[in-house]
C-alpha cells in the first residue's frame, strides 16, 4: 500500500502529464478523478496502467523497459535510445523512442536521439506508407519519450488508443525488420554516335 506522501507525489504526477498532452476542454475531468483517488485506488491504477511499483517507491515503466525488466516489441536501438512499439497505440505502427537514460526535460534531450527518432519515423513512413509521421515528446513519472505517431487520417497524440494484440504486433515487427533490398541501379544506355566521314582535301585541278 501506498504511504500518504508517496500517493500525492504520483498524483502531482500524473497530474503534471494531464496538464501537458490533455486537450484544455479534458484536463479538468482528468485532474478531478485522479484528485478523488485514495492510495488503494491510485495504486491499482498505476498497476492497470503498467506503472511498476518496487519495494514501495514509484519505479518508471520506460527505465524497466530499457533495462528489459518489462516485456516490448523493439523495433531497433541503439547507444542512447530504444524504438519499441506502443501496445496502446492511437495508429498502426506507433513507436516509442524512449533515451535509455532517465531524461526528464525536453531540453535535455540529446540532438542524436532526435536524430534516431528522425531514423525511426523514416523507417515508419516508408514501409507502412502514412501521409506523414508526426514525432511529439511526451512525458510519464519524469522520463521523457518521443512518439513516432503515422498520421493515416488525423491521428495525434491526444487520439483515442487502442490496444493491439500480441499478433498484430509481432507482424509490425517482422514488416519493420525487413530489409529493403537494394535496386541495381539501371544502366545508362550507350549512346552511340555516327561516325562523320572524314574529310579529305583535293588539290584544285589547274586547267
Amino acid at each position: 500500500m501506498l504511504t500518504p506522501e508517496q500517493a500525492e507525489t504520483i498524483r502531482n504526477q500524473l497530474i503534471e502529464k494531464v496538464a501537458s498532452i490533455f486537450p484544455e476542454d479534458k484536463q479538468d475531468f482528468a485532474i478531478s478523478q485522479i484528485k478523488s483517488m485514495n492510495s488503494e485506488e491510485l495504486e491499482d491504477f498505476l498497476k492497470k496502467n503498467d506503472i511498476a511499483l518496487q519495494q514501495g517507491t514509484q519505479k518508471c515503466i520506460f527505465c524497466s523497459i530499457v533495462a528489459g525488466n518489462l516485456p516490448s516489441y523493439k523495433m531497433e536501438e541503439n547507444a542512447r535510445a530504444i524504438a519499441v512499439l506502443e501496445i496502446n497505440p492511437v495508429s498502426k505502427g506507433h513507436t516509442l523512442i524512449i533515451p535509455k537514460k532517465h531524461i526528464h526535460s525536453v531540453d535535455k534531450v540529446p540532438k542524436s536521439i532526435q536524430k534516431f527518432a528522425e531514423k525511426i519515423s523514416k523507417k515508419l513512413k516508408s514501409k507502412l506508407n502514412p501521409k506523414k509521421v508526426d514525432l511529439v515528446f511526451s512525458e510519464l513519472m519524469g522520463h521523457q519519450v518521443l512518439n513516432a505517431i503515422p498520421v493515416y487520417e488525423n491521428e495525434n497524440i491526444n487520439s483515442e488508443k487502442s490496444k493491439a494484440n500480441e499478433e498484430e504486433l509481432k507482424s509490425l515487427i517482422e514488416t519493420l525488420s525487413k530489409k529493403e533490398t537494394k535496386k541495381t541501379p539501371s544502366k545508362k544506355p550507350t549512346i552511340i554516335k555516327e561516325k562523320t566521314p572524314e574529310k579529305f582535301w583535293i588539290p584544285k585541278r589547274i586547267p
